[in-house]
């Protein structure tokens, strides 16, 4: 029998691997997806061949990129970004790692208190994740984000708004400043010559400015694993988790399985409570079954899989919040063009935020070329000046929202993509019940039932409208401020990037799944650890960095329920996911 099998290899199941691994514990990580050991040989940067949906080696597949992609069903107008593989979503993400808001916590007593979504806040107070937010950002680590040509013309724009800068990472106030990311900075020749000879390692370390962040990390080359410049899990949480032995005492490294589908949570009645047991797993290329047993068992597969397979598993739902609350940050996507070079293309994907509390967020967001046009085209506003779908939106940018297609995206590009600056908007959304994961019709596939993400009638509460719209005219403001020519919006429709909620943690046992420390109500020895435990929508920012911290704070509390242990993050300092012992057996084991 295991301690502990882990469900996922994404943005939260190896962060409870590595923290108990560092402790001894015998810990089973199971990835439905593949596990790219050497990406240099595995990965290109070509946009296609990383993001194509059903044969890209980013997608939610199997490791044989031949066979089918797994099916999702979604009704609305709307784009499930999932992947599969260790990593998990991580892989594409730009690093960034803003902490939530303490307007979503409870015991906030801002000014602005009774602005978020107060009836489903954290079940615990902001002061409470802060040890847990320090530890991680050590850990990965969190750095100031590296500024290029876009982020100055971003910064350009926030002065006009008359804002301050921030200059801590606890956001009580609208204000601006670099992103806060799990990237390397720059050092040696990178950042200061684009001649790829002279980009590899040790000559060249950190971030390489490369511009392709979205097609997972692999730079600078030669480097060691866990010095790959973007800390996404792959490149540091599982480095560690698989070398515990060698940077912590008594340490155990895990045990890691990909192309392992996990179809059946087990759970029995014991001392009157129906208590986890272990799982059953597929394996992906023989079609064999198998059944592992252990103490505690973790749902770390994403806010679809885990309501899929809660449902798949039999596992009970007594208040039916089981899948719902799924948020998405409501995103929108407002472009500028610009007379004079924006840069929008080169260094990292997101270096530079503006937060502006109770609403959310803003962000800057340069892209490759393919990702650029699907930008522009993502909408539930119909086309520019041909249709409007009813929704028609007008305001201060340049005509009506809409997709941008034909002659005016060929305007649009005239000045190629560095005369561009690009604008995320980020929302606090409320959690919303009718938003939700359930069982599709469709039929099954061979791991079971599907799973069907649903946002009926595109329902969205008076709030989160209001937050979205106050947000692209302050995006609006920003680029005209910074000198755009033209301003265009989107209006996307959803966008399934930025996702939480859907097995929220609560202090109601009426509106959650998971209890203050993350175990599941219904089932003892069953916890969440990803973004699905989120009791909200963090305020809008990122929330990989809330996630992160909330894991390390539930692996923590199963180290003390049920292992007998003692808390660590209180009275340890944390080992960096960059130290050379991690190097040296990496390069042992052959990661």
């Amino acid at each position: 029998m295991r301690d502990v099998i882990i469900i996922g290899a994404g943005g939260g199941g190896p962060v409870v691997a590595k923290e108990l691994a560092a402790r001894g514990l015998d810990v089973l990580v199971l990835e439905a997806g593949p596990r790219h050991d050497d990406p240099r040989q595995q990965w290109t940067s070509f946009e296609n061949d990383a993001n194509n949906p059903l044969t890209g080696y980013f997608r939610l597949g199997p490791s044989d990129r031949s066979r089918p992609a797994w099916f999702k069903e979604w009704p609305q107008n709307s784009f499930v970004w999932q992947l599969a593989g260790v990593g998990g979503t991580t892989v594409h993400y730009y690093g960034n790692s803003p902490r939530a808001l303490p307007g979503v916590f409870a015991g906030y007593d801002g000014a602005d208190r009774d602005e978020y979504d107060v009836e489903h806040r954290f079940p615990f107070p902001y002061s409470e994740l802060v040890p847990y937010y320090e530890w991680v950002e050590q850990t990965l680590p969190v750095q100031t984000a590296v500024m290029a040509t876009k982020e100055r013309v971003f910064f350009d724009g926030c002065e006009t708004l008359g804002l301050p800068v921030q200059t801590t990472k606890t956001t009580l106030e609208p204000s601006y400043r670099p992103q806060e990311n799990a990237i390397l900075q720059p050092g040696g020749n990178a950042g200061r010559t684009t001649d790829t000879n002279l980009l590899h390692h040790p000559d060249a370390t950190g971030c390489t400015l490369c511009g392709y962040c979205f097609q997972g990390c692999m730079r600078p080359v030669s480097a060691p694993r866990n010095q790959f410049a973007k800390r996404s899990t792959d490149n540091s949480y599982i480095p560690m988790a698989l070398t515990a032995d060698a940077w912590a005492d008594g340490g155990k490294p895990i045990e890691l399985i990909t192309d392992a589908y996990v179809t059946q949570v087990h759970a029995e009645n014991s001392g009157g409570a129906l208590t986890a047991t272990g799982v059953t797993w597929r394996d992906n290329v023989t079609g064999d079954s198998h059944r592992e047993e252990a103490r505690v068992v973790v749902m770390a597969g994403g806010c679809t899989e885990n309501p899929r397979l809660w449902f798949n598993s039999g596992l009970p739902n007594p208040n039916d919040w089981v899948g719902r609350g799924y948020t998405d940050h409501f995103f929108d996507w407002i472009t500028g063009v610009f007379d004079e070079p924006t840069g929008s293309s080169k260094g990292p994907g997101s270096a530079a935020r503006l937060d502006y509390p109770p609403y959310g967020g803003l962000e800057n967001v340069g892209l490759p070329p393919a990702l650029q046009a699907f930008a522009t085209t993502l909408s539930d506003s119909g086309i520019r000046g041909q249709y409007t779908n009813g929704r028609g939106m007008t305001g201060p940018w340049d005509g009506a929202a809409g997709r941008i297609m034909g002659p005016e995206f060929k305007d649009l590009l005239d000045g190629g993509l560095d005369n561009l600056l690009n604008v995320l908007v980020i929302t606090d959304d409320d959690v919303e019940p009718q938003n939700r994961v359930v069982p599709s019709a469709f039929p099954a596939d061979e791991h079971g039932p599907v799973a069907k993400v649903s946002f009926p009638r595109r329902s969205r509460s008076a709030r989160t409208n209001r937050n979205r719209e106050f947000l692209a005219r302050k995006a609006t403001e920003l680029l005209r401020g910074a000198g755009a020519r033209k301003v265009y919006r989107i209006d996307w429709a959803p966008l399934i990037l930025h996702v939480q909620s859907s097995m929220r943690m609560g202090a109601s046992e009426a509106n959650s799944v998971l209890d203050a420390d993350a175990e599941t109500r219904a089932v003892r020895r069953l916890f969440i650890a990803d973004n699905s435990a989120l009791p909200n929508a963090v305020g809008g920012p990122n929330p990989t960095l809330t996630s992160q911290a909330l894991a390390t704070r539930t692996a923590e509390r199963i180290f003390q329920r049920y292992f007998g242990g003692d808390p660590w993050v209180a009275g340890e300092a944390p080992i960096v996911s960059t130290d050379a012992r991690v190097s040296d057996r990496l390069a042992e084991i052959g990661y």
